[in-house]
């Protein structure tokens, strides 16, 4: 065992073959082999240690010194063809393994097929229609079964995608940092005024504010069937139904009381959004300040937005969420109760009964409203919300 990995020498190769395997190290139509022995060639003769070549091109050390002993024996390009008389191994190979994840890791439409993912079926069958061809025939019968034992040890699942989000806003952390500021401050000028510690009434507020567009009505084209004990346990619908539109909620909720100020429109423009500027004017009192945050919407930066807000000078401050940050608008979290409870299964029979119904949801919760409070660890990044009763 000791010779079997004692250390080599220094692989010797001309300027030429030391192209030539740079070339075939990143084919895509070259044998797989031929790509995994030049990397092989061309990492050892960088000093790479036999252990990282190894984790690099999937293969056991066994392997990688096996490709090396070939290489010193025959010269680097000889070394790349397999030996005449090599035979058949009886079991799957590392480096019929590895190939098996070379696929797995590459796009599927790259060998000419319309589909974007791998599936297990599709990769099975690519595998035993090329194996020979690639060199690795000991793959012809290789099933699905095969093919997710191979990839589920190497921790592949090519048939699934996971989402990511790119930061592309450059001041994300001092925005939120300002986000996260302003609810520190309501919350303490709201435990002020629980206690009456305030020496001044305040003449302020600050709204969460964002739209909640699509919000379909949606009607039914036959009865609807009530739960009947001992006969329907559930409410009945037909399976057809009939789409009337959608409408968009424009809402704000006061981070001081919990009151949700409503506004149902069929669009959400410059004009509705100044229109439920309006609203919020009446309101408040005349000398209240209104402190919003908000996302960048283009009807938030509008001409005609800062058009009107020249005409109500000092009334209002607009906070900006930073992009991509509109988990940190509280009102985020009302949008997502309501869809949870009043929204959801909600028919109607227009558009008019269905902007009715949503504004008596909203009255119904402002009855008992809610106080968001904003827990969080800045320095450590980690937020978490919950809701605390007035």
């Amino acid at each position: 065992m000791a010779d079997k990995y004692k250390k080599r020498g220094n692989l010797m190769c001309t300027e030429k073959e030391k192209e030539q395997l740079e070339k075939i190290s990143k084919s895509k139509s070259e044998e797989y082999r031929k790509v995994q022995r030049a990397r092989i060639f061309l990492r050892y003769m960088e000093h790479t240690p036999v252990a990282q070549i190894s984790k690099e091109v999937g293969l056991s050390r066994e392997s990688v010194y096996s490709a090396l002993d070939k290489a010193f024996a025959f010269g680097p390009i000889a070394g790349l063809e397999d030996l005449s008389g090599r035979g058949v191994r009886p079991t799957i190979s590392d480096e019929d393994k590895a190939w098996v994840i070379y696929l797995a890791c590459s796009s599927p439409r790259e060998y000419g097929y319309s589909y974007e993912v791998w599936t297990y079926s599709l990769l099975a069958k690519h595998i035993q229609k090329t194996c020979e061809a690639e060199g690795y025939p000991k793959l012809k019968n290789a099933g699905k079964s095969l093919i997710h034992g191979i990839l589920d040890k190497a921790g592949i699942k090519p048939h699934k995608i996971t989402y990511y989000l790119e930061k592309r806003d450059e001041k994300f952390e001092e925005k939120m940092a300002q986000i996260l500021a302003v609810y520190k401050e309501i919350q303490l000028t709201n435990i002020l005024e629980k206690d009456n510690r305030n020496d001044h009434l305040r003449k302020h507020t600050t709204v969460s504010y964002d739209e909640k567009p699509g919000i379909q009505a949606i009607k039914n084209i036959a009865p609807q069937l009530l739960p009947v004990v001992g006969k329907h346990k559930t409410v009945g619908r037909d399976y057809e139904y009939k789409r009337l539109g959608t409408v968009s909620l424009l809402a704000g909720i006061d981070l001081h009381d919990g009151t949700v100020i409503p506004l149902v429109e069929d669009k959400h423009r410059s004009a509705e959004f100044i229109k439920f500027l309006k609203k919020l004017i009446d309101h408040y009192p005349e000398d209240w300040k209104i402190r919003l945050i908000l996302d960048n919407h283009s009807a938030h930066r509008s001409k005609e937005t800062m058009k009107f807000l020249e005409t109500v000078p000092g009334k209002f401050e607009f906070v900006f969420t930073p992009t991509h940050g509109s988990w940190l608008n509280m009102i985020e979290m009302f949008f997502s109760k309501i869809t949870r409870s009043f929204l959801r299964h909600m028919r109607v029979e227009s558009k008019a009964e269905l902007k009715q119904r949503i504004y008596q949801g909203i009255e119904e919760i402002n009855q008992e409203p809610v106080v968001f409070k904003w827990k969080y660890k800045i320095e450590e990044e980690k937020i978490e919300t919950i809701q605390m009763s007035s």
